[in-house]
């Protein structure tokens, strides 16, 4: 399958919607290791001898390793949903996006960084977030 390409203005344009996206998504990744933190600490009482009140079930921590696991899969279907679109989420928190674009014959990422009021700048596919240069149509403003 081709990679989609973006045009600077394509990749701002599809922002707002991944900006929703994004948030949907963080809010569910702190959901998850909240979640995860709670189990591991009822994991850690039960080594140590106390044990949850009520407790009748063979195995008490089912329920909770339920809840985590159909948070996991949402996880992967919401980051599934970014590279549907064609854009590469390089990093959750703070949010990170890539697009896949050409400038001047040569394959670049027009990244935006979380934070940012749109995306202006672009790297090489090699060079990452620190080599990031403006994109030359990206204007004076931002």
């Amino acid at each position: 399958m081709k990679p989609v390409l973006f045009t600077l203005e394509e990749a701002n344009l599809l922002l707002p919607r991944l900006q929703e996206e994004l948030i949907k998504l963080q809010l569910l990744v702190q959901q998850f290791e909240m979640k995860f933190e709670m189990l591991q600490q009822l994991k850690d009482n039960r080594r140590s001898g106390s044990r949850p009140a009520g407790g009748g079930s063979d195995d008490p921590f089912f329920e909770l390793e339920s809840q985590l696991e159909f948070m996991r899969m949402e996880v992967e279907l919401a980051v599934g949903n970014f590279e549907r679109k064609g854009v590469l989420l390089k990093m959750i928190n703070p949010g990170l996006i890539d697009f896949p674009s050409m400038l001047n014959g040569e394959e670049i990422l027009i990244c935006w960084k979380q934070g940012e009021e749109r995306a202006s700048h672009y790297h090489g596919y090699d060079d990452g977030f620190s080599g990031r240069k403006r994109f030359p149509d990206a204007g004076l403003t931002n």
